[in-house]
This record gives C-alpha cells, sequence and structure tokens, in this order.
C-alpha cells in the first residue's frame, strides 16, 4: 500500500455523481489527509501497518515547534480517500498506465480493513466515496506532505 499524507487544519471530500448535486461525504478538522493506492499483493497485514504508521507518525509540531507528535498524541482526525493514481507507471509515453493498481474488487474491502483499523484505535476518521469522482479540498499546514509505503 502506497499513501500520500499531508498535514492539514481542515480538509473534506465532496463525492460527484452523475446527473446530482455533489455530495459531501467527509470533512476533518486539523489532522491528515491520507490518498491511498493499493497494488495487487496487499492485503489485511499492509492495511494494518500502514494505519499504525498513520497514527504514529509524528508530523505534528510539539511546544518547541519541532515535528515530534502524532495523530495518536494531539487526537487529529483523518480524511482517507482511495488514490489508484498513485500506483501510475509513467516511464514510458505520455499517458500513465495504471498496471500496478489493484482492481477495486481488492482495493475496496483492504482500504475499509484501513478505516476500520483507525476507527478501532479511537481515530476519527472520515472518508470518500469507493469508485466515484471525487474533489478534496483542504488548507495543507506547513505544508507537509510526506510519502509512506508499506
Amino acid at each position: 500500500m502506497r499513501a500520500v499524507v499531508q498535514r492539514v487544519t481542515s480538509a473534506a471530500v465532496r463525492t460527484l455523481l452523475p446527473q446530482a448535486e455533489p455530495v459531501e461525504t467527509g470533512r476533518i478538522g486539523p489532522g491528515l489527509v491520507v490518498l491511498v493506492g493499493v497494488t495487487h499483493d496487499d492485503g489485511p497485514a499492509e492495511a494494518e501497518k500502514l494505519a499504525h504508521k498513520l497514527l504514529h507518525l509524528r508530523i505534528f509540531p510539539d511546544e518547541a515547534g519541532a515535528m515530534n507528535r502524532s495523530c495518536a498524541d494531539t487526537g487529529g482526525d483523518l480524511l482517507v480517500v482511495s488514490q489508484f493514481t498513485l500506483y501510475a507507471d509513467t516511464r514510458k509515453g505520455r499517458r500513465p498506465s495504471f498496471v500496478a493498481a489493484a482492481g477495486p474488487e481488492v482495493a475496496e474491502p483492504l482500504i475499509e480493513h484501513l478505516v476500520a483499523s483507525l476507527r478501532a484505535s479511537g481515530a476519527t476518521v472520515a472518508t470518500g466515496r469507493f469508485r466515484t469522482h471525487m474533489q478534496v479540498s483542504l488548507v495543507n499546514d506547513g505544508p507537509v506532505t510526506v510519502e509512506l509505503e508499506v
């Protein structure tokens, strides 16, 4: 599993359904926006490992301003959005290949497992909606953006 993590002061995700008004499916205050991609050999163990990393990733400032606190320490929220494009291969040509991205039948249950693992740890988690076009808005804090791979 691969994730792009952004420290935010706030964020929201809206789902765009055909011939309907956009629907907000998730909103958070201070915390992390997590864009998550799944590849073919990922399983529940990777989802649990990523959940643990996300909860304990020390990218929030302490009293001295050093990045030394995590969501577990601060009570920060998480907005988890599926993002198959994180596995884009752009080495050849001008059109990305998404062969390395797992199909929705594999990815959706693993992202649900990731969210369930985060919630089981006491985190407040909002999500997008799988297999839909989404718009994510956020206020990046810092800015701080990191990549994780498990």
